[in-house]
């Protein structure tokens, strides 16, 4: 070919629709200073040529890159292996369908990333920042929201006060959960808790305790990491030291999973010498071996509500709440 490039060009569309440059411009952009009879010659003249917008000179204008991040400061494994986050994505992508922005995952696995990370997100690569699994402390969401990007986070973080962000009433679902263990008379009930850097974590834990407590019982708590090998380890603790437990609350359900292989290799039996209920309600729940009773919570629903607080943050939209608070509720099966 010769005469023209291969990729038509701005003046090649303004040419052809017999227009200045400014106002493809502005066609493209979306500006409304732009008469009807101008943007239908130009959006011809763009279906004709096959143009397309140059999304890089379009930010330099525009300030825009039509793409936020999603953060997860979590390993591969738990990523890739636990339900949960796949809800939290699978919400995030429904909830920016119709809105233009692209969604990039990011992964912080060590202190080296996340520093090229920070630097990253904060260079005006992103509209804006999704963050989840966070732990105590983190100074990035901080940061974003000082060099102006808009953040919102799944979950809240223990010693943060964030902007916006998106959780479940964690203490609420733990409460209802060990009340329930209580009203079928178990006495010994213990508990396998989360990170407690971790706002779940902490809240989980502090449900439980004020079921306990309410009811005059004991505590009897072990700590995992929300993995299903941590609630092996931890159940295997527990029942060295409270042979004689009859329930287990576990933080999460792959926690709640590890704890029914140690019950069966153990001959206790389920729920009628020990009774068991996790947090999740994941697709595993119901095909464990006994299926196991467990906190509904909707990762989907989480994933939504952030990338909606986002959007209109982005948009620079007044939010009437900008916390979303999601109820979870019991789902019981034969395990409890």
């Amino acid at each position: 070919m010769t005469g023209r490039s291969l990729r038509p060009t701005l003046e090649e569309v303004a040419a052809r629709a017999g227009v200045g440059r400014g106002t493809v411009s502005r066609v493209v952009n979306g500006s409304p200073r732009v008469s009807a009879q101008a943007r239908e010659a130009v959006l011809k003249a763009i279906d004709e040529l096959g143009y397309v917008p140059n999304r890089a000179a379009r930010t330099l204008v525009t300030r825009r890159t039509d793409t936020v991040a999603l953060v997860v400061a979590e390993s591969d494994q738990r990523l890739f292996g636990e339900p949960y986050f796949a809800g939290i994505i699978r919400g995030i992508s429904n909830g920016l369908g119709d809105t233009g922005l692209q969604l990039l995952l990011a992964l912080a696995r060590s202190p080296d990333e996340y520093a090229r990370l920070e630097h990253y997100l904060t260079t005006q690569h992103v509209d804006g920042v999704l963050l989840t699994s966070l732990h105590a402390e983190d100074p990035l969401p901080a940061k974003l929201e000082a060099n102006g990007v808009p953040t919102v986070l799944g979950g809240r973080p223990p010693g943060l006060s964030p902007v916006s962000y998106v959780d479940v009433d964690n203490r609420l679902g733990a409460r209802e959960a060990v009340g329930h263990l209580i009203s079928g008379g178990r006495r010994r009930i213990a508990t396998i808790a989360g990170p407690q850097d971790m706002g779940v974590g902490l809240d989980r834990l502090a449900g439980y305790r004020e079921a306990l407590a309410e009811a005059g019982l004991p505590e009897l708590v072990a700590y995992g990491d929300f993995g299903e090998a941590s609630g092996i380890a931890a159940a295997e603790e527990l029942l060295t030291r409270e042979p004689s437990l009859d329930a287990v609350f576990a933080a999460d359900d792959p926690m709640a999973l590890g704890a029914l292989r140690v019950l069966h290799r153990h001959g206790r039996r389920v729920p009628d010498d020990v009774a068991v209920m996790g947090f999740d309600d994941s697709a595993a729940a119901p095909l464990a071996d006994p299926p196991l009773s467990t906190v509904h919570q909707a990762p989907d629903e989480m994933g939504r509500e952030m990338a909606r607080l986002l959007v209109s943050r982005i948009r620079g939209e007044h939010l009437e709440d900008p916390v979303v608070i999601l109820q979870p509720y019991l789902v019981l099966r034969e395990s409890a």
